[in-house]
């Protein structure tokens, strides 16, 4: 019955937001009211955990998000994205302008949300097209790969952001073990499908597009945007700093010095919170007072980013309060119970819900939060990375964009594509996405197994030889007295 009720939810939902085209937040509140009525939540428990939901999810991702948000829109604003794209493509030439433009869609996406990013960056990809005379998808599909993948696996993204918090993950190794996941994943994605989509789908490829929808863009001289090194040193600020708390924490833990008055400071500054506040602080200086743009100019682009991104914050909160009522309602302790003794293995449990869910509601991060709400109380019962947990439910959640989620028909309509067309190239390309995020996901579990096992022999051998050398010293020792 529970699992029953879930899934009249889902259905629910599914037709306020495509067939009533109601507001998806408003959707999400709607449902989880209907969801906890109908799983015998007690009346005066309804409220309180649909508030509890909506508040811890964005209590813990607000800031992030935020902070995020603004720092992404400086760079956008200051022609410092465009820096790094037009000088990468400087650098790698026409015969290697795909990888290019992977590379800089990856630093850029790091910075910035995906439907900023790709806005942001397909202005780029059409005029970059039309001077080296190549279709617009041979180097459209690799940038989109790369912006789905950091949307899929890297913080300060909503999903793996919101994800690991709710999972109690470390957002730095998620963010690192994101970062060994999206590189394979987007060249497989990218640079390689395309060779495979041309066969498929060769038409698609004469296509020219449309951008008009888009507006009048702003443009840059290059000279007048900020130097590429400390362009990507703003956008990638924030990943640096919670890079090298994470390694710090590690080494720490492995070599189990004690801690100190340091290690307590590179970790307030490698907080994913304070890492975004700081680079936002960084991000004041390089993209405006060191170019002499008026204070003002700059609190406008961060007040415009907050106000682009308000709707997708409750939306967020929204996936919180269902999340919430899944849990309460006592769902997940069904889930975890019907999982109990099982050897399917958490990881691809998580991946299995949340692309079930991507399929049903269209909406990665709403697919992602109630994943949380039915695998959170099923983790308590396994030994498992966390991290890992985290990026299969991200890896889940990209997959198979259709007609329900917003991207298809970003994609569609930038790229003038039909509805066959998308689904042979944008759909394939989020499933690769998601699939190939799993497999590499599960090597890299493989792995940190294999090497914990090996450090853990090596220990024991290490320590088997001291003890015998230790023994020989007492007996040598022992001769020496009787002598």
């Amino acid at each position: 019955m529970p699992l029953l009720i879930v899934a009249i939810g889902i259905i629910l939902l599914l037709i306020l937001i495509t067939g009533f085209k109601l507001n998806t937040f408003v959707s999400l509140i709607i449902v989880s009211f209907i969801v906890s009525l109908a799983l015998g939540m007690p009346l005066e428990n309804v409220v309180a955990s649909i508030e509890g939901g909506l508040g811890g999810t964005l209590g813990h991702i607000a800031l992030i998000f935020g902070l995020g948000a603004m720092l992404g829109r400086l760079i956008a604003d200051a022609g410092g994205a465009q820096r790094i794209a037009m000088t990468l493509i400087n650098k790698f030439g026409e015969k290697r302008i795909q990888w290019a433009v992977v590379v800089a869609s990856f630093i850029v996406g790091i910075a910035l949300f995906f439907e900023v990013g790709l806005v942001l960056l397909i202005p780029i990809v059409f005029s970059i097209a039309k001077e080296l005379r190549v279709s617009i998808l041979h180097l459209g599909i690799p940038m989109a790969a790369a912006l789905l993948a950091t949307h899929s696996f890297l913080p300060p993204h909503p999903g793996p952001t919101v994800i690991a918090g709710e999972y109690g993950a470390d957002i730095g190794l998620v963010l690192l073990y994101g970062i060994i996941v999206a590189i394979p994943t987007v060249i497989i994605a990218g640079p390689l499908y395309t060779k495979v989509a041309k066969k498929i789908v060769p038409d698609a490829f004469n296509k020219t597009g449309n951008i008009a929808s888009l507006g009048e863009q702003k443009t840059f001289q290059l000279e007048e945007t900020p130097a590429f090194g400390i362009s990507v040193l703003t956008a990638m600020f924030p990943v640096l700093l919670m890079a090298i708390s994470t390694i710090v924490d590690m080494i720490q833990k492995s070599i189990g010095f004690e801690g100190n008055t340091l290690l307590e400071i590179v970790r307030l500054i490698g907080n994913p919170s304070s890492a975004m506040l700081i680079s936002l602080i960084l991000a004041f200086y390089t993209m405006g007072i060191a170019r002499n743009t008026p204070i003002k100019e700059v609190m406008d682009s961060c007040t415009s980013s907050i106000a682009a991104i308000g709707m997708m914050l409750l939306i967020i909160g929204g996936g919180g309060a269902f999340k919430q009522v899944l849990i309460d309602g006592g769902v997940g302790d069904y889930v975890a119970e019907l999982f109990t003794g099982t050897s399917m293995s958490p990881i691809i449990l998580a991946w299995l819900v949340a692309a079930i869910l991507r399929l049903s509601l269209g909406s990665a991060t709403v697919a992602a939060m109630s994943t949380a709400g039915l695998v959170i109380p099923m983790l308590a019962q396994y030994d498992v990375n966390l991290a890992l947990v985290t990026l299969a439910t991200g890896a889940g959640s990209s997959i198979c964009s259709h007609v329900n989620d917003a991207g298809f028909w970003m994609i569609k309509e930038y790229f003038g594509l039909s509805m066959k067309e998308t689904f042979s190239t944008w759909t394939i390309l989020s499933t690769i996405t998601s699939v190939a995020g799993l497999g590499f996901i599960l090597l890299l579990d493989a792995s940190l197994i294999i090497s914990g096992a090996v450090i853990i022999l090596i220990s024991i051998v290490a320590i088997y030889f001291s003890m015998f050398d230790r023994s020989k010293d007492k007996r040598n020792a022992l001769g020496d007295i009787k002598a």
